[in-house]
């Protein structure tokens, strides 16, 4: 099957199939093409160009394309073409809502005040514990429509509001059938650790043995998770409970991908680089002595710009880890309690306007890194040949800052998965 997507006014974020992440200067760079068409076969871009090329002839490839019948041909008007956004850090599988933690922010309490009541994730736990498995999939899968219909095509979807056994399995299978359902790239990642269950309370090193000693081997033996995480920070589990869980976690195949540094400087970046974590996120509160740690590892330190936005926090410093030549990611961080929003879209605009990013080093950390904190950037993340063709068609517009500027106009006219 082949779609022509033609008459495209700005093509955007073409990448090389050797480059699958963005580092420091390079995530400012941009390449586009204007007047331009993509091919698309089997699910993946076959090629793509300028309408016309310098002797006044289309491209051999797409006047192919465009003559045969069984080709589906959109006609751009005049829209961009963007790779598809990849979230590379959300809690969307979760029961009902909390808005009344909403209120209690407003009077003033901060995210620890209402963990430290019992509240916040613990709340989710129990909201969860009642909740059977088909709806938690009717409400995760309608938060991940929306996501998709907000242009993202790749998304990272995180355990955690289960913490014990057969609750943190539930959410995983809920995964696993939104993962069968849905045209999105889904990755899923064992979040156990996510804080201490109403069960443990006062015996949190029990709880890290639960994790270890039943819960790993269970996601494990089930195959339901590429990755795990730990809530690594104050409050919550401290570097060495972390390390342990995390090389549970190796021991059945899960590659580390971890909280760390958002409510204080707990020591999680240095964890998750000695441990080989794939990404570090939030990152609100880390020491400007972990961006040379994270420069020389792999590690993809991924910032959550709407959780600062919604909790009133700091701003994770990604204009100082860019100027200091490291890549970034951005995520929305889509949960009930500090961000309930997926809008990748509006995390981009919050990157430019709190974070002090270019448009196109948000649009870059928003896809191409986006893609690489979830392990994916070999098939998505940019426009390239040979690439999954995950993208989307806006309206018309005059530049790509227009997409951060224009924060909550309604930009995406069709997206392909």
């Amino acid at each position: 099957m082949q779609i022509l997507i033609h008459h495209i006014g700005l093509l955007a974020g073409i990448l090389p199939i050797d480059k699958q992440r963005l580092m420091g200067e390079e995530m400012a760079h941009m390449e586009t093409i204007t007047d331009a068409f993509l091919l698309i076969e089997d699910g993946s871009i076959r090629c793509f160009g300028p309408m016309r090329q310098a002797d006044g002839e289309w491209a051999k490839e797409m006047q192919d394309a465009l003559w045969d019948p069984s080709t589906e041909v959109i006609d751009a008007k005049g829209g961009a073409v963007l790779p598809a956004w990849c979230d590379s850090h959300t809690h969307i599988v979760y029961a009902g809502s909390r808005e009344g933690e909403f209120t209690d922010k407003i009077r003033g309490l901060s995210y620890e005040e209402i963990a430290a009541r019992g509240g916040g994730i613990l709340n989710s736990a129990d909201l969860l514990h009642e909740t059977s498995e088909e709806m938690l999939y009717a409400q995760a899968k309608r938060r991940l429509d929306d996501m998709e219909h907000s242009g993202t095509g790749c998304v990272e979807i995180k355990s955690g509001y289960g913490l014990n056994t057969d609750d943190e399995l539930k959410m995983l299978r809920v995964i696993k059938e939104l993962k069968r359902t849905s045209k999105v790239k889904i990755v899923a990642t064992f979040l156990g650790a996510h804080a201490v269950g109403r069960a443990y309370r006062g015996r949190q090193s029990e709880y890290v043995d639960l994790v270890v000693r039943e819960m790993i081997p269970a996601v494990g033996r089930e195959g339901l998770a590429e990755f795990i995480d730990v809530f690594c920070d104050r409050g919550f589990f401290t570097p060495e409970e972390t390390r342990r869980i995390l090389e549970a976690g190796a021991e059945w195949g899960m590659r580390p991908k971890i909280h760390a540094c958002e409510l204080a400087d707990s020591g999680g970046v240095k964890v998750g680089v000695a441990m080989g974590a794939l990404s570090v996120d939030h990152l609100e509160s880390m020491s400007e002595e972990d961006i040379p740690l994270l420069k020389a590892s792999q590690t993809m330190p991924t910032a959550l710009p709407g959780t600062s936005f919604f909790l009133n926090m700091p701003y994770a410093p990604v204009r100082k880890m860019v100027d200091a030549g490291l890549g970034v990611a951005i995520a929305s961080d889509n949960n009930p309690g500090s961000t309930p929003s997926g809008n990748m879209k509006f995390v981009v605009s919050l990157a430019c306007i709190k974070q002090r990013l270019l448009p196109e080093e948000a649009i870059n950390a928003a896809t191409i890194n986006g893609a690489a904190a979830m392990g994916l950037s070999a098939d998505y993340g940019s426009i390239t040949v040979g690439k999954k063709a995950h993208c989307f068609i806006t309206r018309p517009i005059p530049s790509l800052a227009y997409i951060p500027y224009s924060y909550t106009e309604p930009l995406i006219e069709r997206v392909i998965l």
